[in-house]
Parts: structure tokens; C-alpha cells; sequence
């Protein structure tokens, strides 16, 4: 596991930035997570600049993916990527909600794809989905549900989680788009900062913190390897960082799966869980160390539909350091 350093620009504030085209507050329900809005003259243009670009060219053509990211950042005059680096890897923050102005509507949504596969890879590179073949993944939510994991069950909560905890690519970061939504009540993000969570220090110095255990993957997900890995590791400056999902850990014995039970109690009972509303066309994109994500119910209705879309991959536009427990 490699994590980025966040020693190069610690703690900036997003006063210290110039910024063109794009503009950086805190979110209403928590000061680490920023809101940023990005210009409707930006996002018209860089649609028009890369129109000769459909989706088909970028998952064809993964340097494609580097091109239109390009394109972004120029149209920002080169502010918008620096500002996504220091915001991605400061523990203080990490957490973003990227707002495309006027990129809301449903029919819209391979522009939406395309506007936020350039914004991922101005930090970074997006993995391979295997869940859909490509470097992303779209999914619909509905009032009825027969898959086999909680990712489309949509009246339970979707516990709070990492992703990536069940293969072996590094995932840095993780990005949820909302593409579409109609007759929804409910179901907002829900977000949690490993330094907010009350009993960290309890779990995190627990002799099974370290332990290897086994993850592994429902049908669904296209993965047919276990991983083997522990709940807790360390940044290259010692801090705590996470990799855990409920559903796919599989424990050895009595002792680990009680454990596990308590620590995921204590994560949903945490009163620092942030419950965050994220507009149709705008995307999370968080640190997938530090932050856990789930997402909550919603109310029935028969005509229930919500549309995603994933990306989630490593960091690649600043230096990286080995975790200090693997060398």
C-alpha cells in the first residue's frame, strides 16, 4: 500500500491558491469537506473543446483520459490542479464535492462522466472496474433489489466502508457521481474522518488492528482472488489510515469476529458521521484512507431510480512513500 505525502503543503488553506474559473468553501455540514463549484463558462467550454472525445474514445484510449484533464486545468489557467493535489492528500481535509455548474441533467450524463474522468486524472489515474470492464463503473439504484451486496439495496443503510479493501490495486481515492435521481427521499452520503471518529485510538491499538485478515468478494464484483490484508495501517508519518468493508471481511475465529462487530457498531454509532445531500451532476471525491463512506436509506416508492457513477484509483501527481509497516 503506498499513501501520499502531505508534508510538501501542509494544512493550506484554500485562501492560499489562486483560483480561475472554479471557487473552494466549506460544506454546511462539515469544515473538512470543501465544496467546489466550477464556473458554468468553464464547464460549457471545456465540453466544447473536448467534443471530439465520446466516452467510447476515452475508455479506448486511456491517455485520452490525461488529455481532457488537461484541457480543465488550462481553462482554470493551471490553478485547478495544485488546488486538487494539497486538498486530496491534507489529513485536515481531503474530502471534496465538486459541482460542474449547469451539468445537471440526466441526458447529459456521458458529459458528466467526462467532466469528472478530468477532474480524477489531474491527481491521479482511475483503476480498472471489474465490476463493469472499464475504468469506471455506472449503476442504478431501484425500489426493488436482487443483487448480492448492499451497494444497490435501497432501504438499508449502506455501513461506513473503504473501498478497494478486496483487490490489490491501490485505491487513493474514490469518486461517486450522481447521474440521475427521481422519486427519492433519503439516501444521502454518509461520511466519516478517521480523526473525528470517537474510538479510533481503541481499535487502532488493538492487537488485531495489524492482523492480516481475509477479504473476499460476492459474485457480482467480478473478483474471484482473496486478499489478504489488515483492518489498520499507517501514513509515512505514522498516522492511522483504513481499509475495511463489513461485507467482504471474513474472519478466522470467535475473537476476530467479535471485534469487528464492536468496531462496526462503533463506527455507525459515531456522532461524527456526516449525512451529506449531493446534488444531481455534482460527485464526492475523497481520500479513501482517511474517510469511510456509506450511504443511507431511502423511502419507498415504486418509480425509485438513482443512478451512479464510480471511479476510484491512485494518487499519481505528487511523490509517494511506502508505508512505513512494509518496509
Amino acid at each position: 500500500m503506498t499513501v501520499l505525502a502531505d508534508t510538501h503543503r501542509a494544512h493550506a488553506s484554500p485562501s492560499d491558491y489562486p483560483m480561475t474559473g472554479f471557487s473552494v468553501s466549506p460544506t454546511p455540514q462539515s469544515s473538512r469537506l470543501l465544496q467546489v463549484d466550477v464556473d458554468a463558462a468553464v464547464v460549457d467550454e471545456f465540453l466544447a473543446a473536448t467534443v471530439a472525445w465520446p466516452m467510447q474514445a476515452l475508455e479506448y484510449k486511456s491517455f485520452l483520459r490525461f488529455r481532457v484533464a488537461r484541457v480543465l486545468d488550462d481553462l482554470c489557467q493551471g490553478t485547478l490542479r495544485p488546488f486538487l493535489v494539497d486538498a486530496m492528500v491534507d489529513r485536515s481535509t481531503g474530502g471534496l464535492v465538486v459541482n460542474p455548474q449547469g451539468l445537471d441533467q440526466v441526458k447529459d450524463a456521458d458529459d458528466m462522466v467526462k467532466f469528472a474522468t478530468a477532474v480524477a486524472h489531474l491527481i491521479g489515474r482511475s483503476n480498472h472496474d471489474a465490476m463493469s470492464g472499464q475504468y469506471y463503473a455506472r449503476f442504478v439504484v431501484q425500489n426493488v433489489d436482487n443483487s448480492d451486496s448492499y451497494l444497490r439495496a435501497p432501504h438499508r443503510v449502506m455501513e461506513l466502508h473503504n473501498d478497494g479493501t478486496f483487490v490489490e490495486q491501490d485505491t487513493d481515492y474514490v469518486l461517486m457521481m450522481k447521474i440521475d435521481e427521481q422519486n427519492m427521499r433519503g439516501g444521502n452520503s454518509l461520511l466519516l474522518h478517521l480523526d473525528d471518529w470517537e474510538d479510533m485510538a481503541q481499535y487502532f491499538r488493538h492487537p488485531l488492528a495489524s492482523r492480516p485478515m481475509r477479504w473476499a468478494a460476492p459474485p457480482s464484483k467480478n473478483v474471484g482472488k482473496d486478499i489478504w490484508h489488515p483492518v489498520f495501517d499507517v501514513d509515512n508519518e505514522g498516522r492511522p489510515i483504513m481499509s475495511y468493508i463489513d461485507q467482504f471481511v471474513q474472519p478466522r475465529d470467535y475473537q476476530e469476529g467479535n471485534w469487528l462487530a464492536d468496531m462496526s457498531e462503533s463506527l455507525e454509532f459515531s456522532a461524527n458521521k456526516v449525512s451529506l445531500p449531493v446534488p444531481t451532476g455534482s460527485f464526492l471525491l475523497i481520500n479513501n484512507h482517511f474517510w469511510l463512506h456509506g450511504r443511507d436509506r431511502f423511502e419507498p416508492h415504486s418509480e425509485l431510480r438513482r443512478e451512479l457513477m464510480r471511479q476510484r484509483g491512485y494518487f499519481t501527481a505528487a511523490r509517494t512513500l511506502r508505508n512505513p509497516r512494509q518496509q
